[in-house]
């Protein structure tokens, strides 16, 4: 009886039903969840899962999941999270049109091509193809050139692998990118060609410290000196008084002797 009913909750579990669904957020209407947890379940069938169409995040990490077909209704879905599956058709996620932030790392995706059915997302600003934290990663991922490639089909990409570019960061990457094609550029038939001499970047005297003329500054740096000399008063005081009770606390602990 036992191992009948572990094993109706292994197929309860390998396929999204109602059942499922209903226990794990308390809701009764499909249409009511918004967001659902269902990790490291084995799920490997997607079931019902299109009829809670007004899911926003899903976190589906963990399972053997290779089909990805019934997702194709969830069109106000926000945040997804495929990650560590078996994954390598992505093209059923082409209708989520509210789509935001996609996380497939650890699946079996083959090549960038398999992310251009995703083009016409014009809200996916984050994907993550690789997790170094969790050592996950896609066979795409072995192509040096994976992450420009992406950047290229996907120009709003805000965060790709965990990694800003663009707004904060964005400059670092530029900086990388613009470093990277300055080097492969300067090498003509395998040679290095010969160099201009350097120059210093700045003028002389630029990294010296000079004191602002504006008596706002000087006034706050005079406040913020007299603070400090008073803080360290307070100190000198504080570990006075420390010491002298100190002392008496070791007196009162010292035994009592008594003439004989």
């Amino acid at each position: 009886m036992d191992s009948k009913r572990e094993k109706d909750n292994e197929t309860e579990c390998a396929k999204i039903t109602n059942v499922l669904l209903k226990s794990r957020t308390g809701e009764f209407d499909l249409e009511s969840i918004m967001f659902l947890k269902l990790r490291n379940l084995g799920i490997y069938d997607l079931g019902c899962i299109g009829d809670c169409i007004n899911l926003e995040r899903l976190d589906l990490s963990g399972n053997n999941i290779t089909n990805l077909g019934p997702l194709s209704p969830l069109r106000r879905l926000l945040v997804l999270n495929l990650s560590a599956n078996r994954i390598s058709n992505l093209e059923p996620l082409s209708s989520c049109e509210g789509l935001q932030s996609l996380n497939v790392a650890g699946n079996v995706i083959p090549s960038v091509d398999n992310l251009h059915a995703l083009k016409s997302l014009k809200k996916l600003e984050s994907i993550r193809l690789k997790d170094n934290t969790y050592n996950y990663t896609n066979p795409v991922c072995k192509n040096s050139s994976y992450r420009t490639l992406i950047l290229d089909i996907f120009p709003n990409m805000k965060v790709l692998d965990g990694e800003r570019v663009v707004g904060r960061g964005s400059d670092l990457y530029q900086l990388c990118k613009d470093i990277d094609d300055t080097i492969k550029g300067m090498y003509k038939n395998g040679q290095l060609p010969e160099l201009p001499e350097t120059k210093p970047w700045v003028d002389d005297g630029f990294w010296e410290i000079k004191r602002s003329n504006n008596a706002i500054v000087d006034e706050a740096y005079k406040q913020f000196s007299d603070v400090l000399h008073e803080c360290r008063l307070l100190n000198s005081r504080a570990a006075h008084v420390i010491s002298q009770n100190e002392r008496t606390i070791s007196l009162k602990n010292q035994p009592k002797q008594y003439a004989v």
